[in-house]
């Protein structure tokens, strides 16, 4: 017995020699300073207007993973969106100084409403591949450069996942309303079913056009059973508002970064922590609770009690993690052609140029059918490809999907019910700006975020991504068998 006892130790151990063992994962993060110069457009609002004053700094906030044989950067950029070319450029950069793939980047934009145009100086257009502007350029490598002082500070890392709930602050800013309370459209056709944002207390609202997601979902790094180095977020609400006028803010995501980097012990040693809060998706979600509005508020007092309570519910979460000391890394990337630009009827282009012929060039309200009939031109002359970036990461058995819009959440909703990783969410506003991408119901109920010119795309555009995204995420599930 004793000689058959070793031969299946012998066997054992031979068995456990050959397979291979988890490499040790590392981790680094950074930031880089994006902020324009005062006298900038801000391009929040409907129509643009300068800076006057910088109330907190515009960062591209930076992490690096590296599995030892893999490598991915995570970008989150306070910026209401990129255009495309400013992701390919930054890419292109960061390849090149650090070796990391450009199809293993992802680049999203907060959506604050404070801040600079990424997008491009020029009139709107409906172009896939443009020249970068000044300001264009200057984004691109202060992120190229973000993500290599990451690189510099990969260190050994310890990983997590958690989710927080946050169901208070997220609320459908889509709703229907009594027959005949829904005011007609710019292009004076009939009046939409629903209406976005509509008149809070009103005893015309009926109910919600649609879901929230109230999770915030979270990827925590930590040196091995030591400090914290970084924390990726992704929570499906709209910017918050309510800055100074003419301030240049990062809105709630800055301050949630803020919030939570006090909350950790040592977060200010070198390197310091660094959080991130990315966009989940929020096209048809906001802050604001139309059955019950709450009463105005002095400037930025919204934004940092929802930026100060969700940091406090993630660090609460952090607390009931469990550790893993490795985690496989793998991404996919693809720029979609099967995607149309949305098409302009002859009819709608007629009615474009005879608004447009008739403007008096009065600046104000009632210009809002002069800018879409500008838009509406633009948008029928689109570039013939949309070049639609979509980007699936895989970190461990945790799954990201992205688009380059501004998603409804029930398509973010519909990702994490289908995907093949058991903990998945979405980013959006992901290397590309393509405007709202509802889902193909909400184009029959109409409202602002469905109409042409702030919808780019065509009407399933939501379903061909989502397809696109998972079905990248079924191969990177394939590959850990």
């Amino acid at each position: 017995m004793r000689p058959l006892l070793l031969l299946c130790l012998l066997v054992i151990s031979a068995a456990t020699a050959a397979e291979p063992r988890p490499k040790q994962l590392r981790a680094g993060a950074a930031t880089a300073n994006l902020t324009p110069p005062l006298g900038s457009d801000i391009i929040g609002g409907f129509l643009p207007f300068p800076a006057t004053h910088v109330h907190d700094e515009l960062l591209a906030r930076c992490l690096v993973l590296d599995d030892g044989t893999t490598q991915l950067a995570l970008v989150v950029c306070d910026l209401l969106g990129l255009h495309r070319s400013v992701s390919v450029e930054a890419r292109k950069l960061i390849e090149a100084a650090t070796g990391i793939p450009a199809a293993n980047v992802m680049i999203s934009g907060t959506h604050t409403h404070s801040a600079a145009s990424a997008l491009g100086t020029t009139p709107r257009g409906y172009f896939s591949d443009r020249e970068l502007d000044e300001y264009q350029r200057f984004v691109a490598r202060r992120v190229a450069d973000g993500v290599r002082n990451a690189a510099n500070l990969l260190r050994p890392a310890q990983i997590a996942f958690g989710t927080a709930e946050a169901p208070e602050h997220v609320f459908n800013r889509r709703w229907f309303m009594r027959d005949g309370t829904v005011p007609v459209t710019p292009f004076g056709t009939k009046a939409d079913t629903v209406k976005m944002n509509p008149p809070g207390g009103s005893k015309d609202l009926t109910e919600p056009a649609g879901p929230t997601d109230p999770t915030v979902s979270f990827i925590a790094l930590r040196e091995p059973g030591g400090r914290m180095i970084s924390v990726f977020s992704a929570y499906s609400l709209h910017y918050v508002g309510g800055v100074g006028g003419g301030h240049i803010s990062a809105d709630y995501y800055g301050m949630y970064c803020e919030a939570l980097k006090k909350l950790q012990a040592g977060a200010e040693n070198d390197p310091p922590f660094v959080a991130l809060m990315a966009n989940g998706t929020s096209g048809d979600v906001n802050n604001i609770n139309f059955r019950t509005p709450r009463p105005a508020q002095p400037p930025y007092a919204q934004m940092r009690f929802v930026a100060e309570d969700v940091a406090n519910k993630v660090h609460a979460a952090l607390g009931k993690v469990t550790w893993k000391d490795a985690a496989p890394l793998a991404a996919r990337y693809r720029e979609l052609d099967n995607i149309a630009w949305r098409k302009v009827e002859p009819e709608l282009l007629a009615w474009a140029k005879d608004t447009e012929a008739k403007a008096t060039g009065t600046i104000g309200k009632a210009s809002i059918a002069t800018v879409y009939a500008g838009r509406i031109q633009r948008l029928a002359q689109a570039s013939p490809q949309t070049k639609a970036p979509v980007q699936v990461l895989r970190i461990g058995d945790i799954c990201i999907g992205t688009t380059p819009t501004e998603t409804f959440a029930e398509t973010g909703l519909e990702f994490k019910k289908r995907s093949p990783f058991a903990q998945s969410f979405m980013v959006e506003l992901a290397n590309g700006y393509y405007g709202y991408m509802p889902t193909p119901r909400h184009f029959a109920l109409g409202g602002y975020e469905t109409w042409p010119g702030t919808n780019y795309l065509e009407q399933r555009a939501s379903v061909k991504m989502l397809d696109a995204l998972l079905e990248m995420a079924k191969e990177l599930r394939g590959e850990m068998k």
